[in-house]
């Protein structure tokens, strides 16, 4: 039995929905709450023969009604941004690589470029830095976090897509995709709230932990701001991938005093919410702890699971350990509980600037003395400050590779710290974080090709002409052959040659003449993987 009041909307009638899991369930009230209302829960849980009465009560916040008005945009130059005969829907910006060592770690590069020249998506790059496979989103909706993780004991695609506001969070939802690069699922937040572009963790029990972003009014005056002001509260919370049901909730308000805060409280108001805390990432711990990070407080919390309550704070105005040196960090991103203990993340350093540079660090805590000593640091020459956005992921093989978020560079250092790998995007792009995945990828959709025809010949002859053939990310063609004929069912192969790059030009022999003419993927065996739908010349001029 459950009843569920609000103090001002009265009793709600709703439905006891089941995890996907069978550990539990949600109350799913009928309609919704009233802001600035107080709702008292009560329940009684039966166990076995007994039963144990249970009683909540929480606040429902009044709602800042923010604008929505989206970060900008930097065109560029048409020279930034990169095409295909093929493909000429897809235009994502041109990736310039600067350092490469036959060293590096294998897989590809994972990035989601955005607020700058070319097409905003998730976009994958092979060990040179060329494009493998790239999603273009609409004018104004970005991708972040694109990685490879796993769901239901298989690697999957996930990352981030929505609008990215001037108030610095996104507004949007999370997406799996499988390695045909179709969507398998759409994970929104619950409770009122919009998934954020900050975090998307899958876990192995199917659920997934994200960030939220919610604006509400508050009364700053105890902190030294307006009484009458916004404030934006950053929200985890657990999803059922299957069910999109909400099994979790932890509020920074709720365990976090604004008084830790290093944002700028006098400039506050209900346009420019009091962003006190800024949840940035998430990370399931071994243990089952919560590791949090928060930008605006320099501070990472170790979060109970069960309770909720925080067992220690690491940097920020109440650490619950004495930094040794370059141990301190400052708007940090992206820590990660690393094998014996350690703990790696992204050191921004700034905004405003704190630190000559931004760094991807390694730090050994010992909880009895309560100390944190520094392991390693990573730093780019010429130095890089990144304002916001960044991450450190640890690879296998013991490399490291760093996304370095506003600054559009994306680097790989061996265990030593050498640079191994260096690249980056136009100025003004920004890729969230950048990672290095093993990825076998086979597509849903069918190779893609343009033919151009040349000059004719001797006598009217048909002259040369060049086939562009492409497959938008699959990751096992190792050629390409080319068939031409009078009709669909006759043709017969002109002319082949080996991949090279996202769109492989191929040459043919004077005097073929399709009409009709299409392409076949084949694979390091010669193994057919794909081929494209048949099309007249006349139609691909």
């Amino acid at each position: 039995m459950i009843s569920v009041t609000g103090s001002r909307s009265g009793v709600h009638a709703g439905r006891l929905l089941s995890y996907s899991q069978g550990d539990g369930a949600s109350f799913v009230p009928a309609r919704p709450f009233s802001e600035g209302e107080r709702v008292t829960v009560r329940a009684r849980l039966r166990s076995g023969g007994s039963s144990q009465p249970i009683l909540d009560q929480f606040g429902i916040a009044d709602e800042d009604p923010l604008t929505t008005t989206p970060e900008a945009i930097h065109p560029g130059s048409a020279a930034e941004v990169q095409s295909f005969h093929s493909r000429p829907d897809l235009q994502p910006p041109v990736v310039s690589v600067t350092a490469s060592s036959p060293a590096v770690a294998p897989g590809d590069e994972f990035v989601a470029p955005y607020s700058g020249p070319g097409e905003a998506g998730p976009m994958i790059l092979d060990q040179g830095g060329g494009l493998v496979w790239f999603k273009a989103l609409p004018r104004y909706t970005s991708a972040t976090s694109f990685r490879v993780q796993e769901y239901a004991g298989r690697p999957v695609l996930t990352w981030w897509q929505g609008g990215i506001s001037v108030h610095g969070f996104g507004r949007g939802e999370d997406v799996i995709a499988d390695s045909s690069y179709t969507d398998i699922a759409h994970i929104r937040a619950g409770n009122g709230d919009q998934a954020d572009l900050h975090e998307l963790q899958l876990t192995p029990s199917g659920t997934a932990l994200i960030t939220a972003y919610h604006p509400i009014l508050c009364n700053l005056s105890s902190v030294g701001g307006p009484a009458y002001s916004g404030l934006t509260d950053g929200v985890l919370q657990e999803i059922d991938v299957k069910t999109g049901l909400v099994m979790y909730e932890w509020t920074s308000l709720d365990h976090v005093g604004l008084e830790e805060s290093y944002a700028p409280i006098n400039i506050s108001s209900t346009g420019t919410p009091f962003d006190f805390f800024h949840i940035n990432s998430i990370n399931l711990d071994p243990d089952g702890s919560l590791l949090v990070s928060a930008r605006n407080t320099w501070a990472i919390y170790d979060v109970d699971a069960r309770s909720g309550q925080i067992v220690w704070r690491l940097g920020g105005r109440k650490s619950s350990f004495t930094a040794g040196p370059g141990t301190s960090t400052a708007y940090q991103h992206d820590p990660r509980v690393l094998p014996g203990g350690l703990i790696s993340l992204f050191d921004n350093g700034a905004s405003p600037t704190v630190h000559p540079q931004s760094r991807g660090i390694v730090l050994s805590l010992n909880a009895q003395a309560g100390t944190a000593t520094l392991v390693s640091q990573l730093t780019h020459t010429p130095a890089l400050v990144a304002d916001s956005q960044g991450n450190v992921q640890a690879l296998a093989n013991g490399d490291w590779f760093l996304g370095w978020g506003q600054e559009p560079d994306f680097s790989e250092y061996s265990p030593a710290g050498a640079l191994l790998f260096d690249a980056h995007f136009p100025v003004h792009v920004q890729s969230y974080r950048s990672f290095r995945f093993a990825w076998t990828g086979s597509p849903a959709h069918p190779p893609a090709f343009a033919f151009a025809p040349g000059a004719p010949g001797a006598a009217g002859a048909p002259g040369a002409g060049t086939v562009y053939a492409s497959w938008n990310g699959a990751t096992q063609v190792a050629s390409w052959k080319v068939l031409a004929g009078p009709a669909p069912g006759a043709l017969e192969a002109v002319a082949e040659a080996p991949r090279s790059g996202f769109e492989t030009s191929i040459q043919l022999p004077a005097g073929v003449r399709g009409p009709v003419v299409e392409v076949e993927a084949l694979d390091a065996g010669g193994r057919l993987l794909g081929t494209s739908p048949a099309a007249s010349e006349a139609t691909l001029k």
